[in-house]
């Protein structure tokens, strides 16, 4: 596997080398201090770029970082409608490992890119007449204190799509179950985050799909998370989701004693009699709740 020096030498190499290519950034967890170096991070490149449409004519000019294992371009996705607004990106896996998700920027763009994002570094810049980018910083994504109103969203969000997923159990309609289950634990762990950002006063990310949460959790909470992933038995999920109310009430009460927020208790308890009454329905119910 090429080393990062190696990596970035090559990127900059091709920009010096091309008279279109204006600057070079780098952004995500590369340019961040706070997580830890490892070989499968991406190199998240920018080239800030004249004449964009040269670029996209010659679609095999990416040709020069490497032999690929496997190439998207979402911008030419038909399944996938772009959202870049102009710009072009290149997410190319290497034969060796490495993986490069490169974005052309027009750059009549490049006010409002250096805007965007903390976690930007610049590589090159061969006008020199960029903006000044402060250092990189992963503050705009730590955990954010919420509002009353996103508290209560969050509470009464996790405890509604809970309905769905039990009406799609006693349908046996397991796909639709675990889809909306999914849901569902995306309130918990927004809940844990907050949960983590009152323990750390809001002063830390806990990374992409909250992949850093095992860091900052209890080990029970931890487990109790864990148990919340269900296999495809009927049985399993049901399991899964009562672990899941439990957790999600257990964390809720608590952050929202911490930050005075009101938790709906006659509500939740009308909403979890209903998800049991349900599961009483089944012809081979047991008491697992």
């Amino acid at each position: 596997m090429r080393t990062e020096k190696q990596m970035l030498d090559l990127v900059l190499k091709v920009a010096n080398g091309n008279h279109r290519v204006r600057a070079v950034c780098m952004n995500g967890s590369r340019t961040n201090p706070n997580v830890p170096k490892d070989p499968f991070q991406d190199f998240d490149i920018v080239y800030i770029v004249d004449n964009m449409k040269s670029f996209l004519n010659e679609p095999d000019w990416v040709d020069i970082f490497g032999e690929r294992i496997i190439m998207q371009t979402p911008e030419d996705s038909s399944l996938f409608p772009s959202t870049l607004g102009g710009r072009f990106s290149y997410l190319m896996l290497f034969a060796d490992g490495n993986r490069i998700d490169l974005t052309l920027i027009p750059i009549e763009q490049k006010e409002s890119y250096f805007q965007e994002d903390g976690l930007t570094l610049v590589l090159l810049d061969k006008d020199g007449n960029f903006p000044h980018v402060p250092p990189s910083t992963d503050k705009e994504y730590w955990v954010k204190k919420p509002t009353a109103e996103q508290f209560a969203d969050c509470v009464n969000e996790f405890w509604w799509v809970s309905t769905y997923v039990v009406k799609g159990l006693w349908r046996q309609e397991i796909l639709y179950a675990i889809d909306h289950m999914n849901i569902v634990r995306a309130m918990l762990l927004k809940m844990l985050e907050w949960k983590v950002g009152i323990k750390t006063e809001f002063s830390l990310s806990v990374g992409k799909n909250s992949k850093y949460l095992k860091q900052y959790l209890d080990e029970h909470s931890w487990e109790k998370l864990l148990e919340t992933y269900p296999n495809g038995e009927y049985d399993q999920v049901w399991r899964a989701l009562f672990s899941m109310t439990a957790l999600f009430e257990r964390v809720a009460l608590e952050v929202g004693k911490q930050l005075d927020f009101c938790y709906p208790l006659e509500e939740t308890d009308k909403v979890k009699s209903h998800l049991r009454h349900v599961y009483k329905l089944q012809p081979d119910a047991t008491e697992i709740y």
